[in-house]
């Protein structure tokens, strides 16, 4: 079993800058970010896989770079340019080698205030 760990969440103004970390504790296939503001849906933020083709949700594209460092099992996530929409929790996702269900990390909270 592997165990995603978020860090990096906060406060921020809009316009500012956050850096979202994940480590993973085995090894795993592609990575993404995922969001849930409060009643809505999760929705998918940006993935990479391990060979590093990037997918970008539309309301993020331009603002945030997602990027993974395999040999440390670490996803990232550089967020500029940050709008209130984009507050929410954000969630750290993995593929399993091999395919089956999906990992989880706990959640992080970014708040962006106006």
């Amino acid at each position: 079993q592997v165990q995603l760990v978020e860090s990096g969440g906060g406060l921020v103004q809009a316009g500012g800058s956050l850096l979202l970390s994940c480590a993973a504790s085995g090894y795993v296939n592609a990575m993404g970010w995922y969001r849930q503001a409060p009643g809505k849906q999760r929705d998918v933020v940006a993935t990479i896989t391990r060979g590093g083709v990037k997918y970008y949700a539309d309301s993020v594209k331009g603002r945030f770079t997602i990027s993974r460092d395999n040999a440390k099992n670490t996803l990232y996530l550089q967020m500029s340019s940050l709008k209130p929409e984009d507050t929410a929790v954000y969630y750290c996702n993995a593929a399993r080698i091999g395919g089956g269900k999906d990992y989880w990390g706990q959640g992080t909270q970014v708040t962006v205030s106006s």
